[in-house]
């Protein structure tokens, strides 16, 4: 048994050609086009790439993109001034404020202080909870990534068997809720739980988001389940991988995602999303 590759980098290029699509069609109708605001704090190489790859998205589907580049010593007060500028700017969409933010800066106050209709990261106390109630708008971008995956092969959630490793406000929480919502059986995981393999060896879906090179190997894991690999680690070498020993798990799970290539381009193409269904909120306002 060989694991089918659940391929995230060809699923958004279908998502960002549809949007491109839609934008084309704005275009020809002169009306103006989305706008998302994107807001760097310091110099983190990590977020620069980040950034740089959420910029060459917005570009290739026709979205306008303004960028701030801030130092790395600005003031939360000053930081929260730009946002309210942003929120009352009827011309931008969407907001994205680049984490991690430097240490004397309150990263809840900040992402509180966007407007929830322009959150395109989904991360608001708003949008968030109305995960939690499944009425949701905006979506966190990996969690729905991941679903969108599982979508496109058409997997029933209702009834498995459902473990998170990783109970993180980004990754593992949005998605538990986003699997709860669908009627699977969900565990979540943390630096806390004992015996982790107990857990994940009865398990149909495992989603890991740990941040620990091949942390999950095939003596954890049953014969057929689905592995979500949400991990980005770059080894000595240079080369990158994921929480998963990908070598050993594709010769026994059913769909693996790969690293890179498979939940990382979802989450750029759902952050394009979400900055669609904005803007038409933002339209009708």
């Amino acid at each position: 048994m060989v694991a089918k590759i659940l391929d995230g980098k060809l699923l958004a290029n279908l998502v960002l050609e549809s949007i491109s699509l839609e934008i084309e069609a704005i275009k020809n109708s002169n009306k103006r086009l989305p706008t998302l605001a994107v807001v760097l704090v310091g110099s983190d190489p990590a977020s620069q790439v980040y950034v740089r790859n959420k910029k060459f998205a917005c570009n290739r589907v026709g979205i306008r993109s303004l960028e701030y580049n801030l130092s790395d010593t600005i003031s939360e007060e000053e930081l929260a001034n730009l946002i309210e500028n942003l929120n009352s700017n009827v011309e931008v969409d969407g907001i994205l404020v680049q984490l991690p933010l430097p240490k004397h800066i309150n990263s809840n106050n900040i992402m509180d202080k966007i407007d929830h209709h322009k959150d395109v990261d989904g991360f608001h106390r708003y949008n968030m909870g109305s995960l939690m109630l499944n009425r949701v708008a905006v979506y966190p971008c990996t969690p729905r990534g991941i679903i969108e995956l599982l979508d496109s092969v058409n997997y029933d959630y209702v009834g498995i068997n459902a473990v998170i490793i990783g109970a993180s406000n980004i990754v593992g929480k949005p998605i538990a809720l986003e699997l709860l919502n669908r009627g699977a059986t969900v565990t979540v995981c943390n630096s806390k739980t004992k015996n982790v393999a107990y857990y994940t060896k009865a398990a149909d879906l495992i989603v890991v988001a740990v941040g620990t090179p091949n942390y999950l190997t095939k003596d954890w894991v049953k014969r057929g389940a689905v592995v979500i690999d949400v991990g980005i680690n770059r080894l000595p070498d240079g080369t990158l991988c994921g929480d998963v020993d990908f070598c050993e798990l594709k010769m026994v799970a059913e769909h693996i995602t790969p690293v890179p290539g498979g939940v990382g381009p979802m989450t750029i193409a759902m952050l394009i999303k979400n900055t669609m269904l904005c803007y038409a909120h933002n339209s009708c306002v």
